[in-house]
């Protein structure tokens, strides 16, 4: 009779989760330099190269950035190169351009079953419910519906969304501590109802991709649910493999 064996982590990946455990605290910051592989190694009494294993593998991750000369600093939202990392629309032509965000309305709610479910919170739990439109070159393309636990998004408003300049993703790691690390999204082809061809400015029924993501955060807590409809015509879904 066979028996269950206990699981063995390798030492780096304890190493890791060590580190893990610093960011979820709010010890290292996003965009702040952690500390050198000699002081983690002398912190958690083990070789520079165990910590320099764990390193790598969480910046493989995209949980640290390693920046020549400077040292190893914790990933942020507020650098550019963060933005294309949850946006995967590319223009057809190649040409890489930012899209515009255009808060549309900000209000808040009760969980249902759906948004309880999926932000992993009780069915009439506070939410917060934000639609917004993004433009590539002033023209319409992304249409989003965005639902955020109450509790951990107090404060966001409509007025706030607005006078923000960046992403939106950079909004909530400054403004509210939270820092996005995976997300996971279904993706299928639909039609346009009316009020999406409305601000989408295509003829109703129009096909478009419609693409649902849970985002998550450290401690792989769910803190975001979204629901957004891609026109594709001049734009396509780039998803990297490997």
């Amino acid at each position: 009779m066979s028996q269950d064996s206990p699981t063995y982590s390798p030492l780096y990946r304890q190493i890791k989760g060590l580190m893990l455990q610093a960011l979820e605290a709010g010890e290292w910051r996003p965009g702040q330099v952690i500390p050198s592989e000699q002081e983690l190694a002398a912190r958690f009494n083990v070789s520079q190269g165990t910590v320099r294993k764990a390193i790598d593998e969480m910046a493989a991750d995209n949980l640290l950035v390693r920046k020549q000369g400077k040292g190893t600093f914790v990933a942020s939202h507020n650098d550019p190169r963060a933005l294309f990392r949850f946006l995967r629309l590319v223009p057809l032509d190649g040409e890489i351009s930012h899209p515009e965000s255009v808060p549309l309305e900000c209000w808040r709610a009760r969980a249902g079953q759906e948004a309880s479910r999926m932000l992993g919170i009780k069915p009439g739990d506070p939410i917060i419910i934000v639609r917004r439109l993004l433009k590539f070159a002033q023209k319409p393309v992304v249409i989003d519906e965005i639902y955020l636990p109450g509790e951990i998004f107090q404060g966001l408003t409509l007025e706030v969304l607005q006078g923000w300049q960046g992403s939106i993703y950079s909004l909530f790691e400054t403004r509210f501590g939270l820092r996005m690390i995976r997300a996971q999204e279904s993706i299928r082809a639909v039609a346009a109802d009316r009020g999406t061809a409305e601000v989408l400015r295509v003829p109703e029924g129009k096909p478009l991709l419609s693409v649902e993501r849970v985002t998550y955060t450290y401690g792989d807590k769910p803190v975001e649910w979204r629901r957004g409809l891609y026109l594709t015509d001049e734009h396509f879904y780039l998803n990297e493999l490997s």
